[in-house]
C-alpha cells in the first residue's frame, strides 16, 4: 500500500476500533475526536486537529498502550491506569465510582448488564469482591505465560475470562477488547490494525451478550463461544477490505485532481465525504464543519457542482443535500451517509 495509505487505514481501523468499542456499552464518542487524539499520538499528519475530550483522550490511551505495547507484561497496576484513563474525573455518568482499584461491592452484587437505563437485561452475576484479588492473580499470571495455546483463541479466552471476573465498577467490557486486541496484536507481532473486532461486534451486538449469557449458564465448555469468536473476526476481515477500498478510492479521488484548486474548506470536507460522513450534506451542515457562513457554504458548494465534484441529490425535502458525483472513479457514488 505504501507508508502514506498504510497510515490512513490504520487511523481509519483504529478510529473505528475506539468508536464502537465505546457504542457497544451505549458510549456515542464524537468521531473527529477520536481521529485527532489518535492521529495526534501517532504523530500523523491530517490537517487541523479538533481538541479532544478527556474521556476521548483516555479511551485513545488505552487502546493504543494494549495495541502499541502489545509485547509488554500485563500487571495489575496496568490495568489500574488503563482504568483510571477510562474515568479521568472518578465518575460514571453521574455516579461516582471506584477507580484505578478493584470493585468493593459496597452497594450490593455486580450484575453484568445490557441495555439503556431503565431497561438494562441482567446477563448474570459477576464474582464477589473477595475474590477478585485472588482471580486476577490467577488471570494475570496465566495471560503473560504461554501454554502453546494459539495466541488468537488466546484473545477469546481472555475477553471472556475478564468479563466473567468483571474486576471493577464500570468499564470491564472495553477493557476486555482491549486485552483481546492486545492478544491479536501478540499473533500478528505487529501493533498496525488493519481491522476492528469491535466494530464487527457492534453489529453483532445482540449475539454478543447472548452468547456470554449462555456461556455462563453452561458448562466450563467454550468451544461454541470460541466459534462465535472466529467467525465474527473473519467477518472483520470482510469488513476491513471495505475499509482499504475506501483508502484506496480516497487515494485515487485526490490522485484525479492533483492538478486541480480547492480551497481548505473544501479539501477538508471533501475528505470528510470520502471517509463517510453522518447524514446527508447541506449547506446549513457544510457551514457548521467548515465553521463558515451559509453564504460560504453555498458558493463553495455550487463551485464544486459546476465542476461535477458534487452532483445534487433527487430526494426532496426541506433542504436541498449533495453527494460525491457518481461517475468520480467510477466508484466513488452516493458517499453521504454511512
Amino acid at each position: 500500500m505504501g507508508f502514506r495509505l498504510r497510515e490512513e487505514a490504520e487511523l481509519r481501523t483504529l478510529t473505528l476500533e475506539v468508536l464502537k468499542s465505546s457504542e457497544i456499552e451505549g458510549e456515542v464518542l464524537d468521531k473527529e475526536q477520536v481521529r485527532s487524539s489518535i492521529a495526534r499520538r501517532l504523530g500523523m499528519d491530517i490537517g487541523a486537529l479538533s481538541p479532544a475530550d478527556r474521556n476521548v483522550e483516555g479511551v485513545v490511551e488505552m487502546m493504543l498502550d494494549a495495541t502499541r505495547n502489545y509485547d509488554k507484561p500485563l500487571i495489575k497496576e496496568r490495568l489500574f491506569g488503563w482504568h483510571a484513563s477510562l474515568f479521568p474525573t472518578g465518575y460514571s455518568g453521574l455516579k461516582k465510582i471506584k477507580v484505578g482499584a478493584w470493585r468493593d461491592d459496597a452497594e450490593g452484587p455486580m450484575h453484568v448488564v445490557s441495555g439503556p437505563i431503565g431497561h438494562e437485561r441482567v446477563h448474570f452475576e459477576a464474582l464477589p469482591s473477595n475474590r477478585l484479588e485472588r482471580e486476577m492473580t490467577v488471570f494475570i499470571d496465566w495471560f503473560n505465560d504461554d501454554d502453546g495455546t494459539d495466541l488468537v483463541l488466546r484473545a477469546c479466552i481472555a475477553h471472556l475470562w475478564f468479563v466473567t471476573i468483571h474486576p471493577f465498577e464500570d468499564g470491564n467490557g472495553r477493557i476486555a477488547r482491549a486485552i483481546a486486541d492486545m492478544t491479536l496484536a501478540r499473533s500478528e507481532r505487529s501493533p498496525q490494525r488493519f481491522y476492528s473486532i469491535s466494530a464487527q461486534i457492534r453489529q453483532e451486538r445482540d449475539a454478543y451478550y447472548g452468547g456470554l449469557e449462555e456461556t455462563q449458564k453452561g458448562t466450563l465448555d467454550i468451544t461454541a463461544r470460541l466459534g462465535w469468536f472466529l467467525e465474527c473476526l473473519d467477518r472483520a476481515f470482510g469488513e476491513a477490505e471495505r475499509t482499504l477500498a475506501s483508502v484506496f478510492r480516497k487515494a485515487r479521488f485526490w490522485e484525479s485532481y492533483s492538478g486541480a484548486s480547492f480551497n481548505d474548506r473544501q479539501r477538508s470536507i471533501l475528505n470528510k465525504l470520502l471517509d463517510g460522513i453522518e447524514g446527508k450534506l447541506t449547506t446549513s451542515k457544510w457551514a457548521k464543519l467548515a465553521k463558515c457562513s451559509q453564504d460560504t457554504a453555498w458558493r463553495d458548494i455550487l463551485d464544486l457542482v459546476d465542476r461535477g465534484i458534487l452532483t445534487k441529490d433527487q430526494a426532496g425535502g426541506r433542504s436541498t443535500s449533495y453527494s460525491l458525483h457518481e461517475t468520480i472513479n467510477g466508484e466513488a457514488g452516493s458517499s453521504h451517509a454511512r
